[in-house]
């Protein structure tokens, strides 16, 4: 293979990760506003846990990361991205505002359990524990955010908080189980274009 062959092939592969980290972030926005006018307690209803897990299973720990990195960023820079078409950088002292910290660690974490065992059931082990630091991240944070620098409701409560993430934990559950089986499917595809 020649110098130029090399140089064009890895400019192509490199293309391709910054193709597959943009299509990720659009699916986040998305994600976040299929669903999000339905609102339990402070929390909208969306579909971002499952694109961030999918991001963590096909692009891997690094570029799922990234394209969450990424999504992030555009919507702190003010692009109606995230939930109910906000974004700006007011956004960051949201009581919501740990669930999107928590995509950036889940798709990492779901990424490196996914690239150790790529297995059908690795991945949806992989998808699980994902899930799991979304919904324990973004609790807390949202905790926090009411206790500390957001009005929080009457007679608010850390266990008020988690009971307003019991609705919507039987659809995050399904998804994470679709988006682990769904990757597994997805992956040796993606896989010859990277």
């Amino acid at each position: 293979m020649t110098t130029y062959s090399k140089t064009r092939s890895s400019n192509h592969a490199r293309t391709l990760k910054l193709v597959h980290i943009a299509m990720f972030s659009a699916l986040m926005a998305i994600g976040a506003n299929l669903t999000s006018f339905l609102i339990i307690g402070g929390v909208p209803i969306t579909l971002q846990t499952f694109f961030a897990i999918l991001a963590g299973i096909l692009l891997g720990s690094k570029l799922g990361a990234a394209s969450m990195v990424v999504y992030a960023f555009i919507g702190l820079a003010g692009v109606p991205v995230f939930a109910k078409f906000s974004g700006g950088m007011d956004t960051i002292i949201s009581p919501t505002f740990g669930f999107i910290v928590s995509f950036v660690l889940l798709a990492y974490a779901v990424g490196l359990i996914a690239e150790k065992f790529p297995t059908r059931k690795g991945f949806v082990a992989a998808a699980l524990v994902g899930l799991a630091i979304n919904y324990l991240f973004g609790t807390n944070w949202m905790y926090a955010a009411y206790k500390f620098w957001f009005a929080a409701p009457e007679g608010f409560t850390y266990l008020m908080a988690w009971a307003w993430m019991v609705p919507p934990l039987p659809k995050d559950l399904i998804l994470a189980v679709l988006a682990g089986l769904f990757g597994f499917r997805l992956k040796p595809i993606i896989r010859k274009y990277m």
